[in-house]
């Protein structure tokens, strides 16, 4: 790409498509004064607020509380109202309708919140399908069919993704279910089979399992989640089997089809599984299909990812792009933070090129697994040098008051220089506890930094700094 292009601060700037990317580059572009255009045809909030994100970790969290109540017990928690017979309820139970109801009431109040902030700040909200014009221009289609242009200085494609489906298990909404129809279901599942073990195949069989659901996870890798550590998989697996939830692993599904009573999945090399659903968590493919990307100059990967830099600009003049619909990380952060960075170097503003070393990340499983910066893949594979501290939670007192069985903080410093690089987080709220190693290792902070910053007393937090002063030892004296 041409970095000596020159840049200008447009007066008018058109978004294509109302997820995070597109929302929060609509907020800094107003917020700088330009004339923002948003156009948006199923809902501000995207399929982050409305599908997915927002949705599913509202099902988690339900799944979560269940999981604390089922194990007060351990507390000395009792339910009933015969206290003679030390009589007591151990199994809550999910009323799928409520819960259902109250997760899209969320997503549907949170999509209006968002409405209604931007048009406070001044941008327009314009409903329908939109459509790139040569040069740097958005056609809109409304629901009623009349078509308008919206003429532009730049735009910003933020045009998201929808769920990958297999020609052989085409989802029908009620038994076979991809991830945006998982809301329609009116009771816990008999028996849910999930394929697909990354991210979001992961969190949903956590869920469901906590629901009260049977579920079996379809993973073609050996080890589920295997794009993240596999320490924190051996936990992930491990927790799996205690609470029940079965793993076929090293296996793919050739076919989906429905029965009588629910779903058939067959298994390469012939082995079926019988289940109530399924749910299909197969990956995702972005929406840059038919919205004049190649008419403006506007590069497609062979994936259909839009081709964008560090600075979220494509391969057209003026023409920007951010979220899923680009081959970066698939997160509503990194998607915000690419619309935001994109409205800045429009503007010639200074901006710092998105790194996605720095990118915190969380899986919402039970537990929570959260890393961030360099992995233990890389460092043994040799491209870091690093000194590494792995702490079990075992030993913490906030764990055991709060009966916290399993989890783990892993600290990586940069071998030598004692600089924080990464982190791993496997605990309940790792997706909290995340933030301060984030922090270390955007700042590029020494592990004494970490070391020596008071903790509450007791918390979960405190094994972050033990981590820390434990890589001092290892920094100080390497021989060690």
């Amino acid at each position: 790409m041409d970095k000596l292009r020159k840049r200008f601060a447009p007066d008018r700037i058109a978004i294509l498509g109302g997820g995070p990317g597109g929302y929060e580059a609509a907020m800094v572009a107003a917020d700088a004064g330009a004339h923002v255009t948003i156009v948006e045809d199923k809902g501000l909030g995207g399929s982050a607020v409305l599908t997915d994100v927002v949705p599913s970790k509202t099902l988690i969290a339900t799944a979560d509380a269940m999981r604390r109540v089922n194990a007060s017990t351990a507390f000395g928690v009792r339910f009933g109202e015969s206290h003679e017979n030390d009589y007591y309820e151990t199994e809550a139970w999910a009323d799928f309708s409520k819960v259902n109801e109250r997760l899209l009431k969320l997503a549907h109040d949170q999509s209006s919140d968002i409405h209604t902030t931007l048009e406070a700040a001044g941008v327009t909200v314009v409903k329908g399908k939109g459509r790139l014009v040569p040069p740097h221009s958005i056609e809109v289609t409304d629901p009623a069919g009349e078509t308008e242009l919206i003429e532009a200085d730049a735009v910003i494609v933020a045009t998201g993704a929808h769920p990958r489906e297999l020609p052989t298990a085409v989802p029908d909404g009620e038994r076979i279910l991809n991830w945006t129809q998982a809301y329609n279901l009116t009771e816990v599942p008999e028996h849910m089979i999930v394929v697909g073990s990354g991210v979001t195949g992961a969190e949903f069989a956590s869920a469901y399992r906590r629901l009260g659901a049977d579920v079996t996870l379809v993973s073609s890798r050996e080890q589920v989640l295997p794009g993240e550590d596999a320490d924190a998989a051996r936990v992930l697996e491990n927790s799996f089997a205690r609470v029940g939830v079965k793993v076929a692993s090293k296996s793919r599904a050739e076919s989906v089809e429905r029965t009588e009573q629910g779903v058939r999945v067959t298994l390469t090399g012939g082995r079926v599984l019988e289940g109530s659903h399924c749910l299909m968590a197969v990956g995702g493919i972005p929406n840059t299909e038919g919205i004049g990307l190649e008419e403006c100059g506007v590069e497609v990967a062979d994936s259909g990812h839009i081709r964008v830099d560090t600075v979220s600009r494509t391969t057209a003049n003026n023409i920007y792009a951010a979220g899923d619909c680009t081959g970066m990380m698939p997160l509503a952060s990194v998607a915000a933070m690419q619309g935001r960075i994109a409205v800045a170097h429009m503007q010639g503003e200074g901006v710092k090129p998105l790194k996605l070393h720095q990118v915190a990340s969380n899986v919402f499983t039970s537990p929570e697994i959260a890393t961030v910066g360099v992995t233990q893949e890389q460092v043994d594979s040799g491209k870091y040098q690093a000194d590494v501290v792995k702490l079990d939670l075992a030993t913490n007192p906030r764990a055991k008051m709060t009966n916290i069985r399993e989890g783990f903080v892993k600290i990586f410093s940069r071998k030598g220089s004692g600089t924080v690089i990464g982190a791993v987080v496997v605990a309940p709220r790792a997706s909290e506890l995340i933030f301060p190693l984030a922090l270390a290792v955007t700042q590029k902070m020494h592990v004494d930094d970490v070391a020596s910053t008071f903790t509450v007393y007791p918390s979960l937090t405190g094994s972050l700094s033990e981590a820390a002063r434990r890589l001092h030892l290892h920094v100080a004296e390497p021989g060690e």
